[in-house]
């Protein structure tokens, strides 16, 4: 399925169990009509699930050239490709992603990077990335910089 297209898996998984509560409804009162309405319910639940299994994997340069255009489903799916390739021992792989989307703004993969290179390098090489994400609104990241905070313990600039 492209970014930005209509059905997605939710549909598929609301359908199952809305046929079932149809088909149910329709045997108890004895309606053909309801348990007619339940077997297409279930047939387009399946059919929507499977379509979403089969679908090709994303080429992350189209998304990154998606998200670089302003699309914000793209840059979350290349986060989420991110997080993935760093949960298989990928990091160099989850880096390039998370720079990616990075550059289309996303303060989210602005803190996914600063925790990838803390840990990798340590905390004053990803304090850049977390001071960007802080300043892009990062909750957490805002905990960092404030008195007592890992990059603020002492009331001092954590920057040289």
């Amino acid at each position: 399925m492209e970014p930005g297209s209509g059905s997605g898996p939710g549909l598929g998984y609301f359908l199952l169990p809305a046929g079932g509560a149809l088909s149910l409804t329709g045997v108890i009162t004895g309606n053909a009509t309801l348990i007619s309405l339940s077997w297409i319910m279930w047939v387009l639940g399946i059919l929507l699930l499977f379509r979403n299994r089969s679908r090709r994997a994303v080429d992350p340069r189209v998304l990154a050239a998606a998200a670089a255009a302003g699309d914000a489903r793209a840059v979350r799916k290349l986060r989420a490709l991110a997080l993935a390739a760093r949960a298989e021992g990928r990091p160099d792989a989850a880096e390039r992603l998370l720079r990616q989307a990075v550059q289309a703004g996303d303060v989210e993969s602005m803190w996914e990077l600063g925790r990838l290179v803390e840990q990798r390098e340590g905390l004053a090489e990803a304090e850049p990335w977390f001071r960007m994400a802080a300043e892009g609104g990062h909750a957490v990241a805002k905990r960092l910089f404030r008195p007592g905070g890992a990059l603020h313990p002492d009331g001092a600039d954590p920057a040289p």
